[in-house]
């Protein structure tokens, strides 16, 4: 198996930091909870395009995968009303201004809207590599539709590679569950990092969970936490992470937590847990609201 490079793709993403998602503003001012609810949920057809026209009446060329699913899946044509959006939680209304054989012409409708995300920004940590069948696929897919802000898999003693070839389909698999899910930034993948690599982040979190059998269950660990902006999920490989890693893992802050009396996969506790998190996030701002 070959393992992972570093490509230059992949280096462009070392320069951004896991716990921060760096949006520059179009034209619109920060949006509220329900602003982004109303936005994430359009009922137009939507597309990826990683530039956006600037301003009302701006035109943008889409070609690709997208532009081949606007115009031979959904047969959409000249005048026929879409949205583009960027991943990084810009958003724009128009129309297929012209279409050729390589690409169509979007122009812009409306200026550009800014949706800033609203929820706990949760980092997945997942020690992924050796699965097999379409797991990794569906769990990062899964966590894309759940609203993760990043996966990043994990070596490991008992999960040490991960192919260059896989990474790319991973992220065609992200790509189309946004698109599916209406999801408005684009969940990232990160480069492969070891547990030493780890610790600094766990450490430099306020709120890090790593899932450990018959640890303390995750309800009864979370009525003694509180919501931060952001939050690391550390999941280990089909074998569990060895004595030394998990103790490492958890002396530079991460809470161990039990997730019921099982033995899940790793896919498995992986959702378990975000999606366990997730509804607790959502559950304390409504509180605190």
């Amino acid at each position: 198996m070959q393992t992972l490079g570093c490509s230059p793709r992949l280096i462009s993403l070392l320069n951004v930091s896991p716990f921060h998602l760096n949006l520059r503003a179009f034209s619109s001012s920060s949006s509220s909870s329900s602003d982004y609810a109303n936005q994430s949920r359009g009922g137009l057809p939507r597309f990826f395009s990683e530039t956006l026209p600037p301003y009302k009446g701006g035109v943008v060329r889409v070609k690709g995968d997208e532009f081949w699913h606007m115009t031979k899946v959904l047969r959409l044509g000249i005048n026929d009303r879409v949205e583009l959006f960027n991943g990084k939680g810009g958003l724009v209304e128009g129309r297929i201004e012209k279409i050729d054989r390589i690409g169509v012409d979007f122009e812009a409708l409306e200026n550009p809207k800014l949706v800033s995300p609203q929820n706990t920004q949760w980092h997945i940590f997942a020690a992924f590599s050796t699965l097999k069948g379409g797991r990794a696929d569906w769990l990062v897919e899964k966590c894309t539709e759940l609203g993760a802000s990043s996966v990043t898999p994990l070596l490991t003693e008992r999960s040490q590679s991960i192919s260059e070839n896989r990474v790319d389909r991973l992220q065609r698999v992200i790509l189309a569950a946004a698109k599916q899910c209406q999801r408005l930034h684009e969940m990232s993948l990160k480069p492969p990092i070891g547990v030493d690599e780890l610790l600094p982040l766990v450490a430099q979190s306020r709120l890090s969970f790593v899932a450990v059998a018959e640890a303390t269950p995750v309800f009864n660990t979370l009525s003694s936490v509180r919501k931060e902006q952001s939050g690391v999920i550390i999941i280990g490989p089909e074998g569990d992470f060895s004595e030394k890693e998990l103790k490492s893992i958890t002396e530079a802050g991460a809470i161990a937590t039990g997730l019921g009396p099982h033995r899940l996969r790793v896919e498995t506790a992986a959702m378990a847990l975000l999606s366990t998190l997730m509804l607790w996030s959502d559950s304390q701002e409504t509180v605190s609201s």
